[in-house]
């Protein structure tokens, strides 16, 4: 996992890059993420304190492998 941001321009955007062996697993770690404490707490910040302003989620295919 990765997190980044840009260094100019835009200060309100930010970018994380997961990896999973195949969709499915995402799923299933997405699904999960419901459950657990750490992520919950986690979205409840973001909803009390508003600070994600939009949630955007593409996929992508690497190039090498």
């Amino acid at each position: 996992m990765g997190i980044f941001y840009h260094l100019k321009e835009k200060n309100n955007v930010a970018l994380a890059l997961f990896t999973f062996d195949s969709f499915t697993s995402y799923e299933k770690y997405r699904n999960e993420s419901f459950n657990d404490e750490e992520c919950i707490k986690a979205f409840q910040y973001a909803e009390d304190t508003d600070c994600i302003i939009s949630y955007e989620r593409s996929f992508f295919r690497p190039i090498f492998s």
